[in-house]
């Protein structure tokens, strides 16, 4: 579970160093689309963890790392029919999403179980809050992921998916509650947990 939970693993907050102003991201884009690598490099960088939540809220986690450079290489291919720069974060997230639901109708997901590192004696638990996951609605499925899987804060959420911060935030509070209810753990005793 530390690995699934992680709010960055090594107890730090993460860097807000990658979120950038949005005429910085359009022009990182530009560049890319003029066939910069070093600047569609910088955008995978900056997105690859997110591109990975999404289709990890969709696949099995054995599937998601090729999946991901799926998602990137279809993005190169296409980024030239981008016609807004600014909407590049929202444009990838469908790119990912459409994959991810093109690979599910290829091949149903596995027990990713074997692939994560995840001490024995937790395995169950793991197990059990994946598949709580994946039964929550796709809008809390996919921001629960990223927050609990990927370690992405709020902002960054919202910085790249396109969704606004407030969106985000009731996403999170709505999916968290769902998670907890189907996980039956009421909100009284983890509070007291923590």
């Amino acid at each position: 579970m530390d690995r699934l939970c992680r709010s960055r693993g090594d107890g730090k907050v993460p860097s807000r160093s990658y979120i950038a102003p949005v005429d910085e991201l359009a022009d990182v884009v530009i560049r890319a689309r003029r066939g910069d690598r070093g600047a569609f490099a910088e955008l995978y960088r900056r997105f690859s963890r997110a591109v990975h939540g999404v289709v990890l809220a969709r696949t099995s986690y054995q599937d998601a790392g090729d999946l991901v450079q799926d998602v990137f290489a279809a993005a190169l291919q296409r980024l030239p029919q981008l016609g807004e720069p600014a909407a590049f974060p929202g444009w990838l997230m469908a790119i990912a999403r459409n994959r991810a639901i093109d690979h599910l109708r290829v091949k149903r997901p596995l027990d990713e179980l074997t692939e994560i590192a995840v001490p024995a004696s937790r395995r169950s638990e793991v197990a059990q809050v994946l598949a709580a996951l994946r039964t929550l609605p796709e809008a809390y499925q996919e921001t629960m992921v990223l927050r609990l899987v990927e370690g992405l804060s709020g902002p960054e959420i919202a910085e790249q998916t396109g969704l606004s911060p407030g969106s985000v935030r009731v996403n999170l509070h709505r999916g968290m509650r769902l998670l907890r209810e189907r996980l039956g753990i009421s909100e009284e005793a983890d509070d007291q947990a923590g």
